[in-house]
């Protein structure tokens, strides 16, 4: 054999490569089919799970609200005053986690009032802060414990230089602004000498009154979310809305989603003590202020995204017509502006182009009672975009300036707006201080 010959033959009985592209179709056909079966009875076993257990949640479980279908019409398109801006962003945070949910502001000159989160009025002078008063007991700092501990919301300045305060579980009071920081610090250095033990708790209060006890019933129903109110310029009437007889401030997710119109608007006669229902039936009625004729208040209804006016006083007392309707963000409380109109705060938006999630539920209760089986409030709210939006309103349902922070990044969480010496003061029912805005620089 030659050479040649001998290569070809070692040639011919080379090993073969086979690649998977030249296996047999049937080769792995076995365990393939084995694997599939597996993985088809595994999801099917958990959707069926899944299946079940919501089975349970939707006809076992029953929902913590039984909500109402309502119609609001399509948000108005954000433009002209309504254009999404920064201008709040301009703002700067004062007494930053010094105060807690700081809802509503008073002033007495240059010194600041306003109620926390914590049952307390406070005094804001400068850069000092004292507690002028404690409205409840303690413990404080969970939502279970605000029963007790009060929860300060509305807060105004009456004729004759008390604040008056509506806390949404204690009531309506009078407060002292003159008392408390200075008294209390000798009285506490004069007790500590003598019994060097802790002060004890109360004994620096300002002085307060209370004038109408929260959780009376009124006309059949309970005041079990009082909210803000106004004083007329004689003192002789508080008027202040109630926000449900069926939740209370802790549960304010609950009666949102609920649509519950069981809310009131109130008034209290200081000279008679009495308390009387003006208005009644409506959706969470929330920030509330009197017009200058003062005939009749502004009353902001927060699920509906409009402004009310009541009559309480005069011949069309006890009658409503809407003041502003159709807003593009739910209102909370509403304060005078200095040019004859009226400053209006929403910490949610209804986006127009956009999605509005509270304007999609709104015909489709059903939803709302399988999230509300699904999720507790607390979860359902870190799911809600803030929007910070203050806007200057005038009579004839007229926007004449507003002033945004998207997804509140300096103002978050805003509930009112208090204008003083060409500054707005906005309060918040959750953020850890007062945002102040120059207008001056907008």
């Amino acid at each position: 054999m030659n050479e040649a010959a001998g290569l070809r033959l070692r040639r011919h009985h080379r090993p073969r490569i086979i690649t998977d592209d030249e296996l047999p179709d049937n080769r792995y056909k076995g365990s393939s089919t084995y694997s599939g079966k597996v993985f088809r009875v595994t999801f099917l076993s958990l959707g069926g799970f899944v299946f079940l257990s919501l089975l349970v949640i939707v006809f076992i479980f029953k929902s913590p609200i039984q909500p109402e279908v309502f119609r609001l019409k399509e948000p108005p398109l954000m433009t002209g005053c309504w254009e999404p801006n920064l201008k709040l962003r301009k703002a700067t945070r004062i007494f930053e986690n010094q105060i807690q949910g700081p809802e509503s502001i008073a002033n007495i000159g240059d010194v600041l009032f306003t109620g926390t989160a914590d049952g307390k009025i406070v005094k804001l002078n400068g850069r000092r802060l004292h507690t002028v008063t404690q409205l409840g007991k303690h413990p404080c700092g969970s939502k279970d414990d605000e029963p007790n501990c009060g929860r300060p919301l509305g807060i105004r300045v009456s004729p004759n230089g008390t604040l008056m305060v509506a806390d949404a579980y204690l009531g309506l009071f009078e407060v002292n602004p003159t008392t408390g920081e200075p008294m209390c610090f000798l009285l506490f250095s004069s007790f500590v000498r003598m019994t060097a033990s802790n002060f004890p708790l109360g004994i620096c209060a300002g002085e307060t009154t209370r004038l109408v006890e929260g959780g009376q019933v009124v006309n059949g129903r309970k005041l079990s979310f009082i909210n803000d109110l106004s004083v007329t310029q004689d003192g002789k009437k508080v008027y202040f809305t109630d926000s449900s007889s069926r939740w209370q401030r802790k549960d304010y997710v609950n009666l949102i989603m609920e649509a519950t119109a069981d809310g009131r608007v109130l008034e209290y006669d200081t000279e008679t003590k009495e308390v009387t229902v003006i208005m009644e039936n409506l959706r969470f009625p929330n920030g509330i202020q009197l017009l200058p004729d003062e005939e009749s208040v502004l009353v902001a209804e927060t699920t509906m995204a409009r402004i009310r006016r009541v009559h309480v006083s005069g011949l069309n007392k006890g009658g409503m017509e809407t003041f502003m309707d159709n807003l593009p963000g739910f209102p909370d409380n509403i304060r005078p502006s200095s040019t004859g109109g009226y400053w209006v705060a929403m910490s949610r938006v209804r986006p127009n182009p956009g999605f509005s999630t509270l304007d999609f539920l709104s015909q489709r209760p059903w939803i709302k009672k399988l999230i509300f089986k699904l999720f507790s409030p607390e979860v359902l709210s870190k799911f809600v975009t803030s929007y910070s939006l203050v806007a200057e309103i005038h009579e004839g349902s007229v926007c004449t300036r507003s002033f945004h922070d998207p997804n509140g990044v300096v103002a978050a969480h805003v509930s009112e707006v208090h204008e003083y010496d060409g500054t707005l003061y906005i309060g918040s029912y959750r953020s850890p201080y007062i945002a102040k805005l120059d207008l001056n620089n907008v």
